[in-house]
C-alpha cells in the first residue's frame, strides 16, 4: 500500500466512524427523558465521548477543506476547470461547520422532544449533505498522485491518528449495553 492509499484509508477510517458515532448516539438518546442524562451518568459520558469525538473530527475536516481551498488557489489559476469545479464544491452546503452547529443544536437540546429531532437532524445532515459534499471532493481529488499534496492537505500523521483511536475507544469503553457502533445504524 502506497502513501495515498494509506492516508485515504484512514480518512475513509475516520468518516466511517464518525458515522458510527453518530448514529449510536442518536439512538441511545432516542426517546430519552431530561433527567435520564444527568452529569456523570453513564448516558452523559457516552455523548459526552460522542460529542468530542465528532467535534474533533469534525474540524480536521473542515480544516483539511480550508488547506485544500489554500492549495488550490496557490497551484492552480483562476481560470482552470479543476479549480473552478473544485471551488464549486467548496463553496456547497454540507461544510463541517455546518455540521458541528447541527451538532451544538442538538446537544444544546438534550432530553426535550426538539433535542431528540436535534440529534435525528444532526445525523441526517451528516448521513445526506455532508457525506453528498465529502464524495464530491473525494471523488475530485482522487486523480491527484502527489503524496506531498496529500500530506499536506490530509494533515494525517502519528499523533493524529493515535488521537482519532484514542477518541473513538473513549466512545467504544462508554457504549450503553445492547448499542453498538456501526455506520449504517440510522439511530431511529
Amino acid at each position: 500500500m502506497n502513501e495515498i492509499q494509506l492516508i485515504r484509508k484512514q480518512l475513509a477510517g475516520e468518516r466511517q466512524h464518525a458515522s458510527a458515532v453518530a448514529n449510536a448516539c442518536a439512538t441511545a438518546l432516542a426517546g430519552v427523558a431530561a433527567d435520564a442524562v444527568t452529569s456523570g451518568s453513564p448516558l452523559a459520558e457516552f455523548r459526552e465521548a460522542c460529542v468530542d469525538y465528532l467535534v474533533c473530527v469534525l474540524a480536521w475536516f473542515e480544516e483539511r477543506d480550508q488547506r485544500l481551498a489554500d492549495l488550490l488557489r496557490a497551484r492552480l489559476k483562476p481560470e482552470d476547470l479543476v479549480r473552478h469545479t473544485l471551488e464549486e464544491v467548496l463553496a456547497c452546503r454540507g461544510r463541517s461547520r455546518e455540521a458541528l452547529e447541527k451538532l451544538e443544536a442538538a446537544v444544546a437540546g438534550v432530553g426535550a422532544a426538539r433535542g431528540r429531532d436535534g440529534w435525528q437532524e444532526f445525523v441526517q445532515y451528516f448521513a445526506s449533505v455532508w457525506s453528498a459534499r465529502r464524495d464530491a471532493l473525494d471523488a475530485l481529488v482522487a486523480a491527484d498522485s502527489r503524496p506531498a499534496d496529500w500530506r499536506a492537505v490530509a494533515g494525517i500523521d502519528a499523533d493524529s491518528i493515535l488521537e482519532e483511536r484514542r477518541r473513538y475507544a473513549l466512545v467504544c469503553a462508554r457504549l450503553p449495553p445492547g448499542l453498538t457502533l456501526t455506520a449504517d445504524q440510522r439511530g431511529e
